[in-house]
């Protein structure tokens, strides 16, 4: 028994001795999609914010693809040391693991821990200018007379586009195709050419594109207007009752990583979040902070997978 509580001691000092030294190097943060989507838009910010105050470079690492597992899935199985971290946006953490299960070997709820979540946002249900789509009844009734003639793009399969889209469609009674591209600015880059029709996608990429008219947003996901494009209705009001689909991130990290360690970097992240000025870059383009604790965010992760399973299952979305 003695040698048990000494065991125990010691660990709590090096685990203690660690996160106070800690960090003492870069760290990796694991983005799950490609350079200019939105999950890479909001986690360059924080990287920045926590690179300043942590006084160590926070390096963005892209690794799009594998419905956004293949970032889970390295972040998971990275050295619990806490020098790599991974950004999680809802469809890594609570769409993609219901709709491609059985191909990935990362349990997000078992082989991560929660670290904090950082925003909260809205999609943006947009058409390319070359339709002629100016509400999203127009969409409905055409997409209806046409069926399969549409096309959306989403930033890739298992993100909040796709099955955002996908919720659209069930709720709508309409038959469009989905085409995933690896990204959102590649989606968007089509969008604009007109080489697909529709896109659903975050409010942090594809803002700026709406304000300058490149592509026609019709209408936001959430249940209450954006701030961001507040003369847009939700498409609740714009035709389909009872719809809601929001976004959300946060930050993950390998399972064993010492707990001081965890608290430390919630601690930063929140402290990040929280000034003025990462919440004025946030709200160009689309975002609110957050923010919590990691039993709070551990929370919304199991609530909103719980969500998002019944509307894949309910809505047949799939990986194409």
């Amino acid at each position: 028994m003695i040698k048990l509580l000494t065991s125990f001691t010691l660990a709590l000092f090096v685990f203690g001795a660690a996160a106070a030294d800690y960090p003492a190097r870069p760290i990796r943060m694991i983005v799950p999609q490609a350079p200019g989507s939105a999950s890479d838009n909001v986690a360059r910010l924080l990287a920045g914010a926590l690179t300043q105050q942590l006084g160590q470079q926070i390096v963005v690492d892209n690794r799009p693809g594998g419905a956004l597992m293949i970032g889970m899935e390295m972040t998971a199985r990275a050295v619990p040391d806490g020098y790599t971290i991974g950004y999680g946006p809802i469809g890594a953490l609570a769409i993609s693991p219901n709709i491609v299960r059985g191909t990935v070997t990362v349990d997000v709820q078992k082989d991560l821990q929660p670290i904090s979540q950082t925003t909260t946002g809205h999609m943006l249900l947009a058409a390319s200018p070359a339709t002629p789509f100016k509400s999203v009844r127009e969409l409905i009734d055409y997409a209806k007379q046409n069926p399969g003639k549409l096309s959306n793009a989403s930033s890739g399969n298992g993100t909040p586009g796709h099955v955002g889209f996908e919720l659209f469609k069930y709720m709508t009674g309409t038959n469009i195709v989905h085409v995933p591209y690896k990204g959102g600015a590649a989606g968007i880059t089509d969008l604009i050419a007109g080489q697909v029709q529709l896109m659903m996608e975050s409010l942090n990429s594809i803002t700026p594109f709406a304000k300058s008219g490149r592509v026609r947003g019709l209408a936001v996901s959430g249940a209450a207007r954006s701030a961001a494009l507040p003369e847009l209705p939700t498409i609740a009001e714009a035709g389909v009752p009872g719809y809601e689909a929001t976004t959300w991130t946060g930050i993950v990290a390998p399972v064993g990583v010492p707990k001081p360690i965890v608290a430390k970097l919630n601690v930063e992240i929140n402290k990040a979040i929280a000034t003025q000025s990462l919440k004025d870059k946030f709200a160009q383009i689309g975002s609110e902070s957050a923010g919590g604790t990691p039993e709070q965010f551990g929370a919304l992760i199991r609530r909103e997978s719980a969500k998002w399973a019944e509307v894949v299952k309910r809505s047949g979305a799939k990986v194409d």
